[in-house]
């Protein structure tokens, strides 16, 4: 990380104090919970490992290997899928049959799911709970927030990780912040940049069409977007459809992603999703647009896969032709200058792939819009207002606060203020409206009111 201007080196600097505050003050733990979670955890995972087991799969996987069967590798289960179930996966590169999370979470098969959820259990109670309680002091754990680890010029977090706890997985996500509890008399309150991202890269490349959407709230790009890769009428997009088309095509291909990724992360959502007026969508594929299967591009007819690579193309060439424009001399100014100037004052160097080019200095600038609000906060308003709220968790454009009950609304007034009025009249590159979400949390980090 690279503070080319005195007021780069400042965010660096007081980010670093705020965050030590942020450290010192800590966040309480459910110590009871917590023991009783991983206990439960570990009789889940018992319970899992004897169905999967004693299934007829595992007989042929048996058959296969012999004293030899380890129901970890992956490499075996890869065999097992291809060989014994017959599934058509995709290959590495080494030709071997694919068995990461994203491979296999497309797949629509008992024994899959099930294994997959003996995975998340592991994992949930292996690197999350366990690594928790190892952390907890009195009743508290102290994350520490670093700001000169990442390359993408957010913060980290470790002992424990603060901003790795599952968050989208729902049972994955209550199960671990029902450890954390607010202090005596106080409730948690977690405050988020909504849709910092796409903001900030507005804020770089300006394409009107993006404008437009961030400015007019009667606008949705998602809720677009749906119906275009559904090719369902805008009315009929669901909540679970518009969700889909935000996380598998838009941020996607924000991120540099293309089409042969997104597709089959679309095609996996609607295997039994509805429209609004509940008739399937993939039905309606079929029935209205002759798409049947998944497919590839080099045989369009009835394919899926070409069908979003059609609307990739749309996206960059008519939605957004600024931003694409942008996107591509940006690179070019990359491989120029070997360098990137963020609009924080910050220079990011090193080799970079493309993707990393577009995204580096978007992630970083939007990071940087929490971290000034943070600093704000922590420094200067609590103390200033009096307040004995305390700021006890970050996450990359969100902030968690520690909250007496009396102090709630004047809390949600302070923040509102900071991060959605102050904050751009200081930096005035930010030419868009910021806004944030606040959620409060009635008993434990998993219980929003």
């Amino acid at each position: 990380m690279i503070p080319t201007t005195r007021d780069a080196y400042r965010l660096l600097h007081q980010g670093a104090r705020a965050l030590a505050r942020v450290e010192s003050s800590g966040i309480r733990v459910d110590s009871h919970y917590l023991d009783s979670a991983i206990i439960e955890a570990g009789k889940k995972i018992v319970q899992l490992e004897k169905e999967l087991m004693t299934s007829e799969i595992a007989a042929e996987w048996r058959k296969m290997f012999g004293y030899s069967i380890n129901i970890q590798s992956r490499e075996q289960l890869g065999r097992v899928l291809s060989d014994v179930l017959k599934l058509d996966l995709p290959k590495t590169k080494s030709g071997r049959v694919s068995t990461d999370e994203r491979s296999l979470a497309g797949l629509d098969n008992p024994f899959v799911k099930a294994y997959l959820g003996l995975a998340r259990f592991k994992k949930a109670r292996s690197t999350y709970l366990v690594g928790l309680r190892r952390e907890v002091v009195d009743g508290y754990v102290h994350p520490f927030f670093n700001l000169h680890t990442v390359q993408t010029y957010r913060s980290s977090s470790d002992s424990p990780n603060f901003q790795n706890f599952p968050a989208r997985d729902k049972e994955m996500r209550n199960l671990i912040r029902r450890a954390f509890v607010p202090r005596p008399g106080r409730r948690l309150v977690e405050v988020d940049f909504g849709g910092i991202e796409v903001r900030v890269a507005a804020c770089y490349h300006r394409d009107p069409a993006m404008l437009a959407y961030i400015h007019d709230p009667s606008k949705d790009m998602h809720r677009d977007m749906a119906a275009q890769c559904f090719c369902i009428p805008e009315s009929e997009v669901t909540k679970e459809l518009r969700y889909a088309a935000k996380s598998f095509f838009v941020f996607a291909q924000f991120y540099g992603d293309y089409y042969g990724h997104c597709a089959p992360k679309l095609w996996e959502s609607i295997a039994e999703n509805k429209t609004v007026s509940g008739v399937s969508v993939r039905k309606l594929l079929r029935q209205e647009k002759g798409i049947k299967e998944l497919g590839d591009v080099e045989c369009p007819r009835g394919s899926f896969m070409a069908h979003i690579k059609c609307v990739q193309d749309d996206f960059w060439g008519r939605r957004f032709p600024v931003y694409g424009r942008w996107r591509k001399e940006w690179v070019k100014l990359y491989e120029r200058s070997g360098q990137l100037r963020l609009l924080t004052g910050f220079i990011c160097r090193g080799l970079k792939r493309k993707n990393e080019i577009i995204n580096y200095p978007i992630q970083g600038s939007a990071f940087h819009c929490l971290l000034w609000s943070l600093i704000r906060i922590v420094l200067v308003e609590l103390k200033k207002r009096k307040l004995k709220s305390l700021i006890v968790g970050q996450i990359h454009d969100s902030l968690v606060g520690d909250v007496p009950e009396e102090e709630i609304e004047a809390f949600e007034a302070m923040v509102t203020e900071i991060m959605t009025e102050v904050l751009p009249s200081e930096w005035r590159w930010i030419i868009v409206p910021l806004t944030i979400e606040i959620t409060k949390y009635s008993h434990s980090w998993a219980e929003s009111d």
